[in-house]
Parts: C-alpha cells; sequence; structure tokens
C-alpha cells in the first residue's frame, strides 16, 4: 500500500483527523495497537510502537499525523509512546513526508497568578514529568521532521466525555478561580487537517484553542445551570491563576473554530 496519510496513532482524536482526511479522498493507513479499532474507510496496521517498529517499507507518505495518546499520565508512559514509540514509527519511514503534524499539549506551557494572554513565543516550561516529555518528544520530532508542525492542543472536550458535567452535577468543583482552555474535539481535528493541506507552508509551533480562555467557575456557573444543580463558587478574576492563551497564530492562517468557546460548546448540556 502506498497511502497519502500515515497516522501514527488512531485514538479518539487521530481517527476523526483520518477520517476528514479520507472525505478528502486521501488513502490513509493507521497505527493502531488493535487495528480492528481502527474505523473505515481508513486502513489499519496493527503495532504497539511501545515494543516494536510498524513494518512501513514502501509506505511513502504524503502527509504523516502523530496523534498518539498515552495511559497513565506518568512520565514512564508518556515516555514509552510519545518518544520511544514516535521515534519507532518515524524512524521506519524511507522517505520524508511532504508535510507532517505532531499533536501536542498546552501542558508545556506555564502558569502564573493573574496570567496574560498568551502565545506561541512564551517559553514552554512544564510543570511535571509528562510534560517535560512532551517537551522532549516535540524535539524528537522536529529533529526527524525539520519542516513539521507541532500543534499543541489545549484541553479537548464534546464527544462521549462527560468529566466536567459530573463535576458539576455531584458539586465537586473545586477551583472555581482557575483559567481553563479548552478546543472541541472537531475543531481540533479540523485544525490538524487544515495545517496538512493550507497552501502557505505552516510554521513550526501553533497553539490549538478556541477564542476564550474563561475562569472554571464561570464555565461551572453555566452548566449549573443547564443542569438545574446548585451553583459553584463563583470566579473572581482577581485570583486567577493558570494560563490563558491565544489562538491568533492558528487563526491567521484561516482556520477558524467552529465552537468558540465553552458557551456554545456545552449548549446541548441539560
Amino acid at each position: 500500500m502506498t497511502p497519502d496519510v500515515l497516522l501514527v496513532g488512531a485514538g479518539d482524536l487521530g481517527a476523526a483527523v483520518g477520517l476528514r482526511l479520507a472525505d478528502l479522498d486521501l488513502d490513509v493507513l493507521a497505527l493502531r495497537r488493535d487495528a480492528t479499532k481502527v474505523p473505515a474507510p481508513l486502513v489499519g496496521r496493527s503495532v504497539d510502537l511501545t515494543r516494536e517498529a510498524p513494518d512501513l517499507s514502501g509506505v511513502r507518505p504524503r502527509f504523516v499525523v502523530v496523534a498518539l495518546t498515552a495511559r497513565p499520565r506518568t512520565e514512564e508512559a508518556y515516555r514509552a509512546v510519545y518518544v520511544d514509540g514516535m521515534a519507532r514509527a518515524l524512524d521506519a519511514l524511507e522517505a520524508l513526508p511532504e508535510r507532517a503534524v505532531l499533536v501536542s499539549s498546552t501542558a508545556v506551557h506555564p502558569s502564573s497568578d493573574r496570567p496574560p494572554l498568551e502565545d506561541e513565543t512564551v517559553p514552554a516550561a512544564p510543570s511535571d514529568g509528562p510534560g517535560h516529555v512532551l517537551l522532549e518528544a516535540e524535539g524528537a520530532f522536529h529533529a526527524r521532521l525539520p519542516h513539521g508542525t507541532v500543534l499543541r492542543l489545549s484541553g479537548l472536550y464534546g464527544g462521549d466525555s462527560t468529566r466536567l458535567v459530573d463535576q458539576v452535577r455531584e458539586g465537586r468543583v473545586t477551583e472555581p478561580h482557575r483559567w481553563t482552555n479548552r478546543i472541541h474535539r472537531r475543531d481540533a481535528a479540523a485544525a490538524v487537517v487544515h495545517l496538512l493541506t493550507v497552501p502557505a507552508a505552516p510554521e513550526s509551533l501553533y497553539l490549538g484553542t478556541d477564542d476564550e480562555p474563561a475562569q472554571m467557575g464561570d464555565v461551572a456557573a453555566l452548566l449549573a445551570a443547564r443542569l438545574g444543580v446548585p451553583a459553584p463558587p463563583a470566579a473572581d478574576p482577581g485570583q486567577g491563576h493558570g494560563k490563558r492563551l491565544s489562538n491568533a497564530r492558528l487563526r491567521a492562517t484561516g482556520w477558524a473554530p467552529t465552537v468558540p468557546s465553552y458557551r456554545e460548546g456545552y449548549a446541548s448540556v441539560g
């Protein structure tokens, strides 16, 4: 098989990216531990990248997407997947792709009290082991694919995840002043496809997030009103801590979120 796209990782987000690319009449080969979970028309290939290199003989894709997932959130698990696993996949390529995107995380960005709106120019400063491993993986990706693009996504939501809704329903919101950043899964998938296919060559780094950072108390208050449960503690901007992230660089390429804020994203809750 000589696919147009090699998808390294085909979990929820990776598969969504692959299906969008298939809709563009591109042939997609997806690497996943269990290929039976790869949705058609994507072609799945079973490989455990934490243990073995994939056989990519004759595979010369135009595009490569690295969208891996590690569990649990430990330094060891992240290294096995994002550093060692990614290296096995990229080193197995016989030729450099035309474009490549690595899905990373805004977890590598620093948090602070009363944070300003920050962009890609802010130096990364991970706060834990997994964050440090992600930053190492970004460096390894660019070493192998110097023309590749890293897309750091903020908190993904949408689909089947109900974690925040359950917390609000059960009265378990404990950090109302914390600034949060999010992106709907379908906008995240669209951003990856956009960076692969936009006419002008993309830059090496983008933040993938929606239009409006929000304090947890404000998000939880909207959810509580929709659910008809007691309101959580109110947010206080004067006590805000965390990070506030800008999507201006990604927007400048022509991408725009279809779900611009948590208000639209949680409109159907209730």
